[in-house]
């Protein structure tokens, strides 16, 4: 019985170190591999500013989602995320979720989904979080990083604009996570298995992949 035992605790130390020496997927462009952020902070409209301001200026990278290099829905993916708030990766996904709110209603941290100037066209393609003032702020394809634009000095945003949604309630008591449509589910990962864009990486030539 005793031989017995030892064996177990040796298969179980084997698997351990096997799981402890699992090799890390390195970086190629573009990395699907969707990496969930740590919660850091709690959800209110605050900590939306502080984690904005210290991504600002940080490179567009196709399929990231932080932390040096994010791509529209990467963004919102790391923001709302890294508050604990369980958010879809990709944009079109992300506009299922929250609560409709129309464009003069819009608050700090609201949700704005864009798509072609095609009025008919309901494909959503972009995302971008309200800051106020005709201002958002968002990871821009055009100009390769995480930058803040507004509506009046670009007002194609205004023709591409399909909906827009909340997440945090005004008083952010209430967190309107419901979806409209059932969720497309996506496997995510952690940095201990797959490496995410790292300072010093070449930036693609292309913001999209063809």
């Amino acid at each position: 019985m005793t031989y017995m035992w030892k064996y177990i605790l040796l298969l179980i130390s084997l698997l351990f170190l096997l799981s402890g020496c699992a090799q890390k997927k390195p970086y190629i462009y573009p990395n699907y591999e969707i990496i969930k952020p740590e919660k850091t902070c709690n959800p209110n409209r605050k900590n939306i500013q502080d984690l904005l301001d210290s991504y600002l200026g940080k490179p567009y990278v196709w399929a990231e989602e932080g932390p040096h290099a994010f791509d529209c829905s990467g963004l919102v993916y790391n923001i709302y995320g890294s508050m604990g708030m369980d958010v879809p990766r990709v944009a079109r996904e992300q506009a299922k979720m929250g609560k409709h709110v129309g464009f003069k209603d819009l608050h700090y941290g609201d949700l704005i989904f864009f798509g072609s100037t095609n009025k008919r066209s309901k494909y959503i393609n972009h995302v971008g979080i309200y800051l106020g003032e005709g201002w958002f702020a968002h990871a821009s394809s055009k100009d390769r990083k995480v930058t803040i634009s507004h509506f009046e000095k670009e007002p194609v945003y205004v023709k591409r604009m399909k909906v827009c949604k909340r997440y945090l309630s005004e008083d952010e008591r209430a967190k309107y996570m419901n979806c409209d449509v059932p969720l497309q589910e996506m496997e995510i990962t952690s940095s201990r298995y797959t490496t995410p864009w790292q300072p010093g990486m070449k930036l693609p030539k292309k913001a999209v992949p063809s």
